[in-house]
């Protein structure tokens, strides 16, 4: 007798259960966020809602990721709405990011990469390097990469050294070695150190270099592709 009580009573409580179960699997399932990165400082400012008139909140750095949770068309733009964590969120112009996983946003970083000069040129082809690691694209990019920075090499020859005269330096440096740490640890080099460019000093020129790591990645990486030749011309020069 006992038994069958509670067998009857389990049956009631499946019964119970049943409809709200039902109700549970009939729920969306929430959207994934999606990732995207900054690109374009000059329109990367975060506001309070979808709209140019929205109330201004802070700006977003080049190069800083986050999820997009939504978006929407306001004023002729579309803005999406974000996370950078629980406190950090807002509108942000489409403009300003790339979405990895939209199929075209490769092209239209390469557009920005190329409309772009100095430093914001490199920078920005780091970080298509960084967000499109598969893109058939990338021979591009990174011939972009490495021939701006061999340029940035040219200025920062001229500007570098008309700051630090070889003879100054030679006053407190005892070797050759010495001399050049002075030169390849000058601040004016900071920032392409902390994207990973990275230069060379020759002492008998006074001049500095690219070190060339993007070309050489062209030829070993996409030894068919246009920019090979390109890359390999690059590095017969070193």
């Amino acid at each position: 007798m006992k038994r069958m009580i509670f067998v009857g009573a389990l049956l009631c409580v499946c019964v119970m259960c049943a409809p709200a179960q039902r109700k549970a699997e009939r729920r969306p399932r929430p959207v994934p966020a999606v990732k995207a990165v900054v690109v374009d400082e000059r329109v990367s400012a975060v506001r309070s809602g979808p709209g140019l008139s929205e109330k201004l909140l802070f700006r977003m750095r080049r190069g800083r990721s986050l999820s997009v949770l939504e978006w929407k068309t306001s004023d002729g733009v579309v803005f999406f709405r974000f996370k950078v964590s629980a406190k950090r969120m807002g509108w942000i112009q489409w403009d300003a990011v790339v979405l990895a996983s939209r199929e075209g946003e490769d092209a239209r970083l390469l557009r920005l990469v190329t409309a772009s000069d100095g430093f914001e040129r490199i920078d920005r082809a780091r970080i298509f390097l960084e967000v499109f690691p598969r893109s058939p694209l990338r021979p591009s990019a990174l011939l972009i990469l490495g021939d701006s920075a061999q340029e940035a090499a040219v200025k920062l020859s001229r500007d570098v050294v008309r700051r630090m005269p070889r003879a100054e330096i030679r006053a407190v440096a005892s070797s050759d070695a010495q001399v050049r740490s002075f030169y390849l640890g000058n601040a004016m080099l900071d920032r392409y150190a902390r994207i990973g460019v990275r230069f060379t000093f020759d002492l008998s020129t006074m001049t500095y270099a690219y070190d060339g790591s993007a070309w050489r990645e062209i030829v070993r990486r996409h030894p068919g592709s246009s920019e090979a030749g390109v890359a390999r011309e690059r590095l017969g020069r070193e």
